[in-house]
């Protein structure tokens, strides 16, 4: 999702969400990350140069005691090589597995105008992600360039949305068009409805990630 010159896409008063057991997403991060970073031999340090993210707030999320917005969680994940999902790792399961509506992993930015649940279970590394976006009306979210290779596949379910890739002209979807980009340029997407927008994206990521 790009723009010319956008505005910072989440700010950081504007952390991921919880679920909707009410466990927090802030602990399950932080034991993450701690894991993944000493996997990789990364100190703190070394971690702040790659991810652009300072040393004390690594820190806090790793020890829990600050929650991380949407932007911070990107950063960190393209540093580690990691798809996003690694941060919220949720137990593996076999056989069919039905995900609750109403114990769903949802993230929120822009104070709840941008939402993305998780329509898969958050485990150790995958090469694909799926979710559920909703967009507010006439809410524009911007978003940094994801890792080399990753691939974004949405279409609209409801409403009409504007897609910014790069430097390319804004693209127009209305309710049943979809389509696919390479997300490894900045990107945004704009609902220029008057009721919520609802896409369904697929992200998919070059098979040496996680």
């Amino acid at each position: 999702m790009n723009q010319h010159s956008p505005p910072d896409q989440y700010p950081d008063d504007h952390p991921v969400g919880r679920d909707a057991d009410g466990s927090d997403l802030a602990v399950v991060v932080g034991r993450n990350l701690r894991r993944l970073r000493t996997r990789q031999g990364h100190s703190l340090e070394r971690l702040a140069r790659l991810s652009g993210v300072s040393r004390a707030m690594l820190g806090q999320i790793e020890t829990g005691k600050s929650t991380p917005t949407i932007a911070l969680l990107w950063k960190v994940a393209i540093a580690l090589g990691v798809p996003f999902a690694t941060l919220l790792t949720a137990e593996k399961h076999a056989g069919a597995l039905v995900l609750r509506r109403d114990r769903a992993k949802v993230l929120a930015s822009s104070e709840g105008r941008f939402t993305s649940r998780a329509l898969f279970p958050f485990d150790d590394a995958r090469q694909v992600e799926f979710y559920e976006v909703r967009i507010a009306p006439f809410h524009r979210e911007d978003a940094d360039a994801h890792a080399p290779g990753t691939r974004e596949n949405l279409i609209v379910a409801r409403g009409a949305v504007e897609i910014l890739i790069g430097q390319q002209p804004p693209i127009d979807l209305a309710e049943g068009d979809a389509l696919l980009f390479e997300a490894d340029v900045p990107h945004g997407y704009r609902n220029f409805g008057s009721t919520e927008a609802v896409l369904y994206l697929v992200m998919t990521y070059v098979a040496t990630i996680g």
